[in-house]
């Protein structure tokens, strides 16, 4: 599957997407699936992006908007670092945050597994507003290795399930 697949299934989750919903939750916890379908009650308005080094959705609903990188792999522990275009574009993305103060947000899908698939991660941002700093906190962080370059351990993430929960519970 292509990368613009699994940026449709994300857009099509965060907008609520009854179908889409359903065909990724069949092997989830009852749980999680509940936390899926609250999307529904406030959706996103998802906007996949343009052009390299930018983001590839920018998810926005009256309470919070987010900038989200989307990732696959079938390995559990995608590193950033293993061509310099993917160093450079987490590093574009953390400066328009920065320079914006939206929180970055990295979802990583990781294929051939049962369950939540999704798993999130953001990035340390300066300058949040109160409500992103509480989210930016929330979040796992992307880590860096010893030579200071970016991975994302699908394991260390948040599933999507439960961001989706605490968000509806934070924000109504």
């Amino acid at each position: 599957m292509a990368q613009g697949k699994y940026e449709r299934e994300l857009k099509s989750i965060l907008s609520g997407d009854e179908e889409v919903i359903e065909s990724l939750t069949k092997t989830c916890s009852e749980d999680q699936k509940k936390d899926y379908y609250r999307v529904q009650n406030i959706p996103f308005l998802v906007v996949r992006g343009a052009g390299s080094l930018g983001v590839d959705l920018v998810a926005v609903r009256g309470d919070v908007s987010f900038l989200i990188e989307v990732k696959s792999s079938k390995d559990d522990i995608l590193y950033l670092s293993d061509q310099k275009r993917l160093k450079e574009q987490a590093e574009k993305i953390e400066e328009i945050c920065t320079d914006t103060k939206l929180l970055p947000v990295y979802a990583y899908r990781l294929k051939r597994h049962r369950g939540d698939k999704w798993r999130l991660f953001t990035m340390d941002i300066e300058g949040l507003s109160k409500k992103y700093r509480v989210l930016n906190k929330k979040l796992p962080s992307v880590k860096t290795t010893v030579h200071n370059n970016y991975k994302l351990p699908w394991e260390d993430g948040m599933p999507l399930s439960e961001f989706l929960g605490y968000l509806a519970r934070l924000l109504g």
